[in-house]
C-alpha cells in the first residue's frame, strides 16, 4: 500500500498562473511547471523573509521537507529565466486547510484535505483501508461534518 498524501498547507492561490517571456516565438516555447506549494515556499521565505522553521510550520511540513520544495521551486524558476522558458503555475498536493478524519467502521484515523470533505458530505469519499463511504470528521463524534474544528478560514462549504 503506497504512502498516503502528506498535504502541504498554503495560504496563496495566485490569479495568475502563467508567465511567458517576451522575444520567444510560441512554437519553440518551452514551460517550466511550477507546483503551488513551490510558489507558497518562495513567496513564505523569499517575499516574506521568514525563517525556514516557521515556512515548514505553516505549510505544516517538516523542515527537511520545505527546504526540498523550496529548492525545487528555486531551480525551476531559475531554468525558466535562464533558458527563456513560459512558468505555468499548476498542481501539487495543496489544501487551504489540513483536517483529520476517520472511518466508522475500521476506525483508522488519517489527515485529509478541506477541499474534500464535499466529496465526504456527499458520501462519495472512500476510507484507503476498507473502502467503507462511513467516513467522519475525527473531531465530530460520528457526524460527517463537525461543524467548527474544519472552519479554521472561515470558508463555507459553498465555496469549495
Amino acid at each position: 500500500m503506497p504512502r498516503p498524501v502528506k498535504w502541504r498547507k498554503v495560504a496563496f492561490i495566485p490569479g495568475v498562473r502563467y508567465f511567458v517571456p517576451v522575444g520567444v516565438p510560441r512554437y519553440n516555447l518551452e514551460e517550466s511547471i511550477l507546483k503551488i506549494e513551490e510558489l507558497e515556499a518562495i513567496r513564505l521565505k523569499d517575499l516574506e523573509g521568514l525563517e525556514q522553521e516557521e515556512c515548514a510550520g505553516r505549510m505544516e511540513v517538516s523542515r527537511q521537507t520545505f527546504q526540498r520544495i523550496l529548492s525545487d521551486a528555486h531551480k525551476k524558476v531559475a531554468e525558466a529565466l535562464v533558458n527563456g522558458r513560459a512558468i505555468r503555475i499548476e498542481g501539487g498536493n495543496f489544501t487551504s486547510n489540513i483536517c483529520p478524519v476517520k472511518c466508522l467502521n475500521c476506525e483508522k484515523k488519517w489527515q485529509e484535505s478541506f477541499e474534500n470533505y464535499r466529496l465526504i458530505l456527499e458520501g462519495s469519499y472512500q476510507c484507503p483501508n476498507c473502502g467503507s463511504k462511513e467516513v467522519a470528521c475525527a473531531f465530530g463524534k460520528g457526524k460527517r461534518f463537525c461543524g467548527g474544528h474544519c472552519w479554521r478560514h472561515g470558508r463555507k462549504m459553498e465555496q469549495l
